[in-house]
């Protein structure tokens, strides 16, 4: 079984989703209680394309953050690079377009999409500054940029007890319904050690983006990041 280190070397990072590939989706509804569907809907709603616009879906794993634009006849690209979360995806998706690449440097031209959005992928690239620069780099002129992602909640007491989730009872359901457990204590470390939602806000300033905002889902337990390119 393979799980990577907090040092997210991509070849390590990549391989440890490979082995997860599987049964990632049904093993991420359990751990979430089923609000990845909600988390979802709502980062589509924050990207706001309509057909005729192009969207870049950053670290897309098997295609499901991609499948709402697809079925509203909106062109995605679905870009990872496990190409065993690839290859789960195009088998149940073939309409969509998987691209293997890296966030870190995307295999597009200048200016090539309307919107780049990346969910719960962000904090398992190495170089996360470069990545969002990167999609600064690929999206068009008053472009936009939606980010969802863990992050810190917001009350005290609350943030106690899901970091004491993470690290005991995340693991521990994985070991019922993922095909790599161990990945999941890399996934619940990953987490924990991840920027607040300001942090992250000003590094997406930092690389470019204009009218950076967020906005807290579920207390602060997911932040949703947006942003322009002027």
């Amino acid at each position: 079984m393979n799980r990577a280190s907090l040092e997210k070397r991509p070849d390590e990072v990549a391989a440890m989703f490979d082995d997860v590939a599987p049964k990632y989706d049904l093993t991420n509804d359990l751990l979430s209680m089923g609000q990845t569907r909600r988390w979802r809907k709502i980062v589509v709603e924050a990207v706001g394309a309509v057909p005729g616009q192009r969207v870049l879906d950053v670290a897309a794993g098997t295609g499901t953050s991609s499948e709402p634009y697809a079925d509203a006849g909106i062109d995605v690209v679905a870009l990872d690079f496990s190409l065993g979360m690839l290859k789960v995806g195009k088998r149940r998706r073939p309409d969509i377009n998987f691209v293997a690449g890296d966030a870190t440097a995307l295999p597009f031209a200048d200016n090539s999409f309307d919107a780049t959005t990346i969910s719960f992928g962000l904090r398992n690239v190495n170089e996360p500054k470069k990545a969002i620069a990167e999609m600064l780099r690929v999206t068009k002129p008053g472009g936009k940029l939606v980010i969802a992602e863990f992050s810190h909640p917001t009350f005290g007491p609350f943030r106690t007890v899901y970091t004491e989730y993470l690290m005991r009872a995340l693991p521990a359901i994985a070991k019922r319904s993922s095909s790599n457990p161990t990945a999941y204590d890399y996934l619940a470390e990953s987490i924990r050690e991840w920027p607040d939602q300001d942090h992250l806000a000003q590094w997406i300033a930092e690389a470019g983006w204009t009218k950076v905002n967020y906005r807290n889902l579920n207390g602060g337990l997911v932040a949703l990041h947006r942003a322009y390119k002027a």
